[in-house]
């Protein structure tokens, strides 16, 4: 564990991001947090330090656009798990306004424990279902980015996310090898949840040649109100 600060720093320099050591560091207790906490709780499979830089937190942040995250934006992670991408994006750029939205409640306890021992400011921690948070009037339509990873295949993630999201607003998605077939078969729940697809972004991380890509979906239309159906449904019956 004791490189980790090096293999970061060289990551992210191999990757374009600038991280200044007050970053570095942060992204270092983070991930000797995820290290710990791993021995009591399934939080990922991925914990030799060069991986977790690149395939979590190289990779959280290749999603990043200065003229999407503007300073203050609302961003929420959907299935936000042990905190990727919203964590590594917070570390990044703190002026942001993040929540981390989880259906279970044990990973939430980890990252209030991320949250305060870094710590991190402006950060809201919401256990709650994605299909009901986008039927409340807490949540639906009140983000201006809603971020997820690995979370599900790209037509049921559009009907998670796009509710919680302002008309005007993003939805991001960052996606593996498939994100061509998930683009093709997510048409008609774009269409229907009111998403237009803006950008797709081949993603090459250092050292690794597997395919991923971050797709940049625009809320264009408000989302009708039947959408999100009932917990479950949008996996069992996708659009």
């Amino acid at each position: 564990m004791d490189n980790f600060y090096d293999i970061l720093a060289n990551s992210a320099v191999a990757a374009g991001f600038d991280l200044n050591a007050g970053q570095i560091a942060a992204m270092e207790s983070y991930y000797r947090l995820l290290v710990e906490w791993n021995q009591r709780m399934n939080l990922t499979a991925i914990t030799e330090p060069h991986e977790v830089a690149v395939k979590h937190m190289i990779d959280s942040l290749s999603c990043y656009r200065a003229d999407i995250f503007t300073a203050g934006a609302s961003v929420v992670d959907v299935g936000t798990g042990a905190g990727f991408p919203g964590v590594p994006l917070k570390i990044f750029r703190p002026e942001l306004c993040l929540t981390l939205m989880d259906s279970l409640n044990k990973r939430l306890t980890f990252l209030r424990e991320v949250v305060n021992t870094l710590p991190l400011v402006g950060v809201d921690l919401v256990h709650v279902r994605a299909e009901e948070a986008g039927r409340s009037k807490l949540y639906r339509e009140v983000y201006q980015i809603a971020v997820s990873r690995a979370v599900a295949r790209l037509n049921v993630l559009c009907e998670l996310c796009l509710p919680l999201v302002k008309t005007g607003g993003w939805f991001i998605a960052l996606k593996g090898a498939h994100y061509e077939e998930e683009v093709r078969e997510a048409a008609k729940a774009l269409s229907v949840l009111g998403g237009r697809i803006e950008a797709v972004q081949p993603v090459s991380l250092p050292g690794l040649a597997d395919k991923r890509a971050v797709i940049y979906i625009r809320k264009a239309a408000s989302t009708p109100e039947i959408y999100p159906r009932k917990a479950g449904t949008p996996e069992k019956k996708p659009l």
